[in-house]
């Protein structure tokens, strides 16, 4: 994520914060919270404090150290969100996980969208309106649909009504942002499209995720042939074999018949007593009488 220089932070934001206050007209305030839901500003780690009314309070040290180790080098892609209590102090509103991550990466600014004391009407109505636009990524569209869940307390099936969408939409969403930084960043970039995404995201070994994203950019592989894998990894995990796995003996016989008949679509089918079939799919009379061809030419 781009940096926000400060001289530009203070001709923006900052100055967008100290042109509100109580007496400001409703008109002009949701105006500002309209520009402020949408805008990302860095701001210096140790301006922000812990909220301490946060119900959460345990915290895995092992995966805060392995967040900490993916932000070092690919720095903290899911903005925090800060509650402005003054100038040059901010209160932790969502976010404490990716906050503690930053402080032991070292980090010395991080991204965070800036709420106003009492905007939580009009954050909601930006943020569903924000959700709205055709141009944002997917990630994009899962951060706003978690800021949605965090800082107005939406629940799924309110979400669902308000953004217009299916209630397994947006978790397929949400699921998007428990991909690791490297995957995400991908996605943002366009290189990963939403149905390798959510095939990914239903892996739950980081290790296994990244060795197939790796290999699905490398391979140029479709969502279709990166769900194969995914399905392959999943019963290889359960012990199971998948059932239409052509035994090995089996696809050398296959590759020839394939070959033959100029169609990789042909399929080889044999059970563990040997029975079988050979199915050769057709699309169209042409492509039938080709294959009748293909047997008088033999």
């Amino acid at each position: 994520m781009a940096k926000v220089k400060k001289k530009e932070l203070g001709k923006g934001i900052h100055a967008l914060l100290s042109n509100i206050n109580e007496k400001t007209p409703v008109k002009k305030k949701k105006a500002a919270v309209k520009e402020l839901s949408a805008a990302v500003a860095m701001i210096p780690i140790e301006q922000v404090e812990v909220n301490p009314y946060n119900p959460r309070t345990d915290f895995d040290p092992v995966a805060l150290e392995e967040l900490a180790n993916s932000l070092k080098v690919h720095g903290l892609i899911q903005p925090i969100t800060v509650r402005r209590m003054s100038e040059k102090e901010y209160q932790l509103i969502s976010g404490e996980r990716r906050l503690r991550a930053a402080k032991l990466a070292d980090l010395k600014e991080v991204p965070a969208y800036i709420r106003l004391a009492n905007d939580q009407e009009m954050i909601e109505m930006a943020l569903v309106e924000n959700i709205q636009r055709e141009n944002l990524n997917s990630i994009e569209v899962a951060i706003t649909y978690q800021r949605l869940i965090d800082e107005c307390k939406l629940t799924h099936e309110v979400m669902a009504e308000r953004v217009g969408k299916k209630r397994s939409s947006i978790t397929n969403y949400l699921r998007l942002l428990k991909l690791p930084p490297e995957i995400q960043q991908s996605i943002k970039k366009g290189d990963l499209s939403m149905g390798h995404a959510r095939a990914l995201a239903g892996i739950e070994n980081i290790t296994t995720q990244l060795m197939l994203y790796k290999r699905t950019v490398n391979e140029k592989l479709s969502v279709r042939d990166l769900e194969k894998l995914v399905k392959l990894y999943t019963l290889s995990k359960s012990g199971k074999k998948p059932q239409d796995e052509l035994p090995s003996e089996y696809r050398d016989v296959q590759r020839q018949f394939q070959e033959f008949f100029g169609m990789k679509k042909l399929k080889l089918k044999v059970n563990s007593k040997g029975k079988g079939a050979i199915t050769i799919p057709f699309s169209s009379t042409k492509e039938l009488n080709r294959l009748l061809d293909s047997l008088d030419n033999d």
